[in-house]
């Protein structure tokens, strides 16, 4: 019999984890897999789960959670030699990798895509000596998601992210930032955005061409500019135009190094991550991901 583990936080989507339990079960067993179930009690706990799944060679992996679950449980198992299939049940604040991939919101309807049984093959992006599934980020408006309180998140959603980031803005710390790969960047920037899918912050207009295969990092530097200007890139964002910015330097590039003299601090995932200096790469079509069927 196949085997599988569902890997749940109880305390995501105001903890509504456990309802879905008996359902992701049900289709699990369905789908003729033997399921174990494991119940995450603190940081880590995703990633372990994980990576046993992997050492003892399951077949199929499914995490339900927000975003900090799943980038933990993926986190497990693309590090491993054998890589289960892997199936997300999003229940976070933003759940902006499960958006890329167009998966449901609704948890009973991301859990019933399970059994079209189609697989994406699905890039990981690999920063240093761990893996994120959607954004590196730095410069003081990066630490707005990891600085954001997380009741605030709970009861407002991406628009908590919005708010921390405008307290930001108003303080504009620029930083001294070198950019090497393909193409070398070097200079004052407000903010630095790797993004590996086209979906950031709950927003699908920042990296609009960013697509969850393409072996790519999509790289935006955002350079130092007076505030006015700076508050002229938010249209250009709502619009999936911020590449085309003269105040704004992109490249598409595989892998990159970054490094400043100031002492920053990548976001990843939204997460506090290494300070700079950074090696980020893009391990493509790295995952196989349950996604819904094409028409």
């Amino acid at each position: 019999m196949k085997q599988a583990m569902l890997i749940v936080n109880p305390s995501s989507g105001k903890e509504k984890g456990q309802e879905y339990c008996e359902h992701a079960l049900e289709t699990m067993t369905t789908m003729g897999y033997k399921t174990e179930l494991r119940i995450t009690e603190g940081e880590g706990d995703a990633m372990d789960f994980a990576r046993e799944a992997c050492e003892r060679k399951f077949d199929f992996v499914a995490a339900m959670g927000g975003d900090g679950t799943i980038n933990e449980a993926i986190n497990g198992i693309a590090e491993q030699d054998h890589r289960p299939q892997v199936g997300l049940i999003p229940l976070g604040t933003v759940n902006d990798f499960a958006r890329a991939l167009n998966i449901p919101m609704n948890p009973e309807e991301a859990i019933d895509i399970f059994r079209h049984n189609h697989v994406q093959r699905t890039d990981v992006g690999k920063i240093n000596d761990r893996y994120f599934i959607n954004i590196v980020a730095v410069g003081a408006l990066a630490e707005a998601s990891f600085s954001t309180p997380v009741e605030q998140k709970s009861k407002l959603g991406p628009l908590a992210y919005i708010i921390e980031g405008m307290k930001k803005m108003k303080e504009k710390q620029p930083f001294e930032l070198k950019v090497h790969s393909d193409h070398d960047w070097e200079g004052d920037a407000l903010l630095m955005l790797v993004a590996l899918t086209n979906s950031v912050g709950g927003m699908e207009t920042i990296a609009p061409e960013a697509k969850v295969n393409d072996g790519k990092l999509h790289v935006f530097v955002i350079k130092d500019v007076a505030l006015p200007h700076f508050l002229l890139l938010l249209p250009k964002i709502l619009s999936g135009e911020l590449a085309e910015s003269e105040h704004v330097h992109y490249m598409k590039v595989t892998n990159l190094e970054a490094s400043s003299s100031y002492k920053m601090i990548a976001n990843v995932d939204g997460d506090e991550g290494d300070k700079l200096p950074i090696t980020i790469e893009n391990l493509k079509q790295h995952l196989d991901i349950l996604v819904p069927p094409t028409e």
